[in-house]
């Protein structure tokens, strides 16, 4: 059985959370040495800060991999297009939603109730 990895938060929790702290973190979990609920327990975090400093990770060290690193303005494009993609998929769905609530009348009874 492996000692427990102390990491550099353990002892102490910190007032700040640097840079080198979330990329501490973020490592930690991506190496499976912790996972984000006890993160989010022993640190006081949200799941949803650590998971956007998570992709944030993972954006940054994609394109620091490519043979041509995009700019500064070409990653707010490319962020800009995969929101605008989750947003007309997420229109979709609620309007998959609305037809079949139209065709499943025993929903809509269900929901009035």
């Amino acid at each position: 059985m492996q000692s427990p990895i102390l990491l550099p938060w353990t002892v102490r929790p910190p007032q700040r959370w640097t840079v080198k702290r979330r990329v501490a973190l973020v490592l930690a979990i991506l190496r499976g040495e912790t996972i984000a609920s006890e993160s989010v327990r022993r640190h006081g975090l949200t799941v949803a800060e650590i998971e956007r400093w998570k992709e944030r990770f993972l954006g940054g060290a994609e394109n620091a991999l490519r043979s041509r690193p995009l700019d500064d303005e070409d990653l707010k494009d490319q962020k800009i297009k995969r929101q605008q993609r989750k947003v007309g998929e997420l229109v979709m769905d609620i309007d998959i939603l609305k037809e079949s609530s139209k065709t499943n009348p025993s929903q809509r009874r269900m929901r009035d109730e």
